[in-house]
């Protein structure tokens, strides 16, 4: 398979797969007005290859943010970490949400790291998601 093309089939299935939202922010098509991104999730440039099995959802915000790292520090153990792979882990498992819904909670090593690395919780997104609160489209339900 190319480098760059994903054949309509299998970006229908990956779509499907992860409910058309981004698989760390859960952030959906429709609250960001547009398509989410294809994501390898190893790199290209790390040798990752433009299959299924590597390839997820991601909103753009979260994809430029996670570029070509697989790994970050978490800021509670100080280790290096694998950031969260939303194709084989649950989010549930890794992370919550605040209890005003606005900000993404880290639970585990690779949770906090990902929060961190990913800028899950930067301000301009949580003055967007704050707004998404109040008119009740946020956070996610499951």
């Amino acid at each position: 398979m190319s480098r760059r093309r994903i054949p309509v089939v299998l970006k229908s299935r990956i779509r499907q797969q992860a409910r058309f939202r981004c698989g760390y922010c859960l952030r959906s098509e429709t609250l960001s007005g547009m398509p989410m991104e294809f994501e390898h999730l190893t790199p290209i440039a790390a040798g990752g290859q433009t299959i299924e099995e590597n390839l997820w959802l991601s909103c753009r915000r979260c994809n430029e943010f996670k570029g070509t790292q697989t790994h970050a520090v978490d800021p509670e153990t100080k280790e290096i970490v694998s950031l969260f792979n939303p194709r084989t882990q649950n989010w549930n498992e890794h992370f919550r949400w605040s209890e005003d819904g606005t900000e993404v909670v880290g639970v585990t090593k690779g949770g906090r790291a990902t929060v961190i690395a990913l800028k899950l919780n930067h301000s301009t997104i949580i003055v967007t998601r704050r707004l998404w609160v109040s008119v009740g489209w946020f956070p996610p339900s499951e």
